[in-house]
């Protein structure tokens, strides 16, 4: 019989958790195979965590911290905006884009709905239209690979999982139409702040388990 084995993840977004931030990262997370940064977190606070756990990071750009999100190329970005000197991350940035970790496919969504024509902002058309972009590759995954993808990682979450009623803070329907066609395991986000241990953190939609990542969880995937 084969031995099923667990991939184990570790999930953040939005704020800085002393706890990850720490001499001592490496004792608390060093079972993790690789990293989700769902947005709104400074790029240092990412290479502190990939130079330490020296394990993947894959990330999109939420709707702050946004400052180099057009100069970020090629795992690098730029000390000033006015300056040619960069520094290197290590995080993979996945905003608009499929990468495979192993033999996992993540898919990368950034940015929240449009509220005050800032960066990285959408209607929910718009959004839809960063879908389609993503669409012939995931079309290749299920031709190729079975399935069209593992993971789903975006900065909001889903219209009416999750989400709040303030337009900030409004899911994307495109969203619920992605799981609905493409059917990933998991849907991580952000944006979202937990401040209750009462607050839903993981809720089951079709096939999907929709995940806040907000400071950080664990989640474990066969």
């Amino acid at each position: 019989m084969a031995l099923e084995i667990t991939l184990k993840i570790l999930c953040i977004s939005d704020k800085i958790d002393p706890r990850i931030y720490s001499p001592n990262i490496k004792d608390r997370f060093a079972d993790v195979d690789f990293i989700l940064s769902s947005g709104d977190l400074p790029l240092d606070y990412l290479d502190f965590i990939v130079s330490s756990l020296n394990k993947p990071l894959f990330f999109v750009f939420g709707n702050h911290h946004t400052e180099k999100m057009k100069h970020y190329k090629n795992n690098y970005y730029p000390v000033h905006e006015q300056e040619d000197v960069y520094l290197g991350c290590g995080a993979v940035h996945l905003g608009t884009r499929i990468k495979n970790e192993g033999k996992y496919i993540i898919a990368g969504l950034g940015g929240s709905m449009r509220y005050n024509d800032g960066k990285n902002q959408f209607t929910d058309f718009q959004m839809f239209i960063e879908i389609t972009k993503l669409i012939p590759n995931l079309l290749w995954n299920r031709i190729f690979h079975g399935r069209y993808l593992d993971i789903l990682l975006t900065h909001a979450p889903p219209k009416g999982i999750h989400d709040k009623n303030d337009k900030c803070h409004r899911g994307f329907k495109s969203f619920l139409w992605f799981m609905k066609k493409f059917k990933p395991k998991f849907l991580v986000h952000g944006h979202i702040h937990l401040y209750d241990l009462s607050d839903v953190r993981l809720t089951k939609w079709e096939n999907t388990t929709v995940v806040n990542a907000y400071n950080h969880c664990i989640i474990d995937m066969n």
